[in-house]
Order: C-alpha cells, then sequence, then structure tokens
C-alpha cells in the first residue's frame, strides 16, 4: 500500500465544511464573516503521551481531544483539523481503528479533516487545529482580575491516578482502573462549556498539565496572584484520600476547562453548569500579586513541592 492509498482509504472523509479539502497541495479554507480563526496545534508522541500497545480507536479519539481541549479553552467553534502521522509500518487493522476514532470525535464536533501528511518512522502523531470565535469574545488567559471567581469544570486527578496505575507505583481495583482509565484513554473535550462561557468568563485555560501548572498561566499572563481552598478541588472517590493533593493539583490529562469570573456573574456559571449537566466548582479567588496560595481545611498554606509537567524537566 503506497502513502497515497493509505491518505485515501483511511483518512479521506467528505469536507463540507471546507471549500478545498484532502488532495491538492492546500487546503482552501472559508472564515464565517465577523469571526477570527483560532488554531491550535499539539503532538503525542509513543512512548511519552501514550504507551505502545495503546487501543488505537481510543489513541485516535485522544488525538482530537487534546486539541479540541484547546479550542474549548478559547470559546470556539472547532472546524478543522490537519494530521501529520509517523508509523513504523502500515499496519491496516490499526490504521483502520485508528481512523476510526479520530473521526467518530470528528463527527460529534463537526470537524473535517482536510490535509496533513504520512510518513514512515517512529510513532508520532501531530494535529493541527482550527476553530473560529468572534474576536471580542474570545477566552483568554489575560484577563483575570483580582475578585474574580476561580472555577474548574468536571474532577480532576482520575487521569494521573490510572497512569500511577499503569506505571506500577499504586495498585487499583478493577472498577476503579475502569474508571480512571477512561480519563486518561478517552477525555471529553469541553468545547461546549467554552461556547458558553463567551462573555461570562474573564480568562480560561484547559488543565492538560496540571491544575497548578495551568493556572499559573493564567496568573502569569493576567499579572494576578490566586488563593485555593484545597478541600474545594472536585475529585472523585477513587482519588480522594489517595494522594489528592499531589494528583488533583498537579497530574495532568484532565483536559478539563479552569476559568475566572467576576462574582457577580456566579450565578449564571450556576445556570452554565446546570444545562450542561456538567459539575463547575468554585476553587478560590483571584487577588492581586503573584504566585498562588493553596489553604487547608484550616486556612493554613500547604507546601506545595511538585509542579505540573513538563517535557524538558
Amino acid at each position: 500500500m503506497s502513502e497515497f492509498d493509505l491518505i485515501r482509504r483511511f483518512f479521506t472523509r467528505a469536507t463540507p465544511g471546507a471549500v478545498l479539502g484532502v488532495g491538492d497541495d492546500a487546503a482552501l479554507l472559508q472564515v464565517s464573516p465577523g469571526n477570527v480563526l483560532a488554531v491550535s496545534t499539539d503532538m503525542l508522541v509513543c512512548g511519552t503521551h501514550f504507551f505502545p500497545d495503546a487501543d488505537p480507536f481510543l489513541l485516535g479519539h485522544k488525538t482530537l481531544a487534546v486539541n479540541l481541549s484547546d479550542l474549548a479553552a478559547m470559546g470556539a467553534v472547532p472546524r478543522w483539523a490537519t494530521l501529520a502521522i509517523a508509523i513504523p509500518s502500515e499496519e491496516e487493522a490499526w490504521l483502520e481503528r485508528f481512523s476510526a476514532g479520530f473521526f467518530a470525535l470528528a463527527q460529534q464536533h463537526g470537524v473535517d479533516l482536510v490535509g496533513g501528511d504520512t510518513t514512515r518512522g517512529p510513532l508520532n502523531l501531530c494535529v493541527t487545529i482550527f476553530g473560529e470565535v468572534p474576536a471580542q469574545q474570545a477566552l483568554r488567559r489575560d484577563g483575570a482580575k483580582a475578585g474574580d471567581d476561580i472555577w474548574v469544570s468536571g474532577e480532576l486527578g482520575d487521569a494521573a491516578l490510572a497512569l500511577a496505575h499503569l506505571l506500577g507505583r499504586i495498585k487499583l481495583g478493577e472498577a476503579e482502573l475502569a474508571a480512571c482509565a477512561a480519563r486518561l484513554h478517552q477525555p471529553h473535550p469541553r468545547v461546549a462549556l467554552g461556547l458558553a462561557l463567551r462573555g461570562i468568563a474573564s480568562s480560561a485555560i484547559d488543565v492538560s498539565d496540571g491544575l497548578l501548572a495551568d493556572l499559573g498561566h493564567i496568573l502569569e499572563r493576567s499579572n494576578v496572584g490566586a488563593e485555593i481552598e484545597f478541600d474545594a478541588l472536585p475529585v472523585s472517590p477513587w482519588l480522594r484520600g489517595r494522594f489528592q493533593q499531589k494528583l488533583a493539583l498537579c497530574g495532568g490529562d484532565d483536559y478539563e476547562l479552569c476559568f475566572t469570573a467576576p462574582a457577580a456573574r456566579r450565578a449564571e456559571v450556576k445556570r452554565i453548569a446546570a444545562q450542561l449537566g456538567l459539575p463547575l466548582t468554585r476553587i478560590g479567588e483571584i487577588v492581586a500579586g503573584r504566585g498562588c496560595i493553596v489553604h487547608d481545611t484550616h486556612g493554613h498554606p500547604i507546601d506545595i513541592e511538585v509542579e505540573g509537567y513538563d517535557h524538558f524537566r
């Protein structure tokens, strides 16, 4: 099977949202009037981001999901994606499953695959995703103000708990592992939440490298500080009391949204939670100054020695 046969068979689908999709030297895309383009790229490397024996269907899902999560954090509507993939060999069964997982999620969010590249080499997956958002409604990292509430969607730490089990650092029961592994291998990008937060959130980011690390990017860009109540962090029964501090604060792969909003918008945030059926938890407050302080049950600062994931540390 040639490279072009591979592309035609596994990665060519109709692209109704593009002027021109797969099959030419470049795609032709038309942004809707009044919108700007939101663009994000993420790379998943075998042995760093996923295990060599990862289920290809779930891997196809996650390859796109991590990019959709970035658009969710910007309040953008997903539209198009490109996929660059290096594979050791053209294993048809693997490619069938991978592309099925990728396109299943793409269809859910109306994403057209409009191009990319394939090559032989160590397994490496890279998606660039394109979305649209009205320029003045884009959620950014630089809008947090002192007095804003800090919110997080869903629950934190389960994906990191599953990874700790798979690395042999802890032992989970069968039910625990099934629940946590689903969070690790098949995250649900919070696209609907990002859209609902337009005009309400003052800043936002997706939690991919750990809550403290990612919230830290908001604080840095907005030139503010934060105070968090540790007991307010939303965690599942699987995580409660088990490495909770490290994994809830610093575990990666959650792909939830952390966002800030004025205290006066609290009722609106709660309405969004009810409408989406998605827990949104207020975990702290933006303050003047720099850095983040995490308070324990008694109001004392917790000494946090670990940080979020960094590929070069």
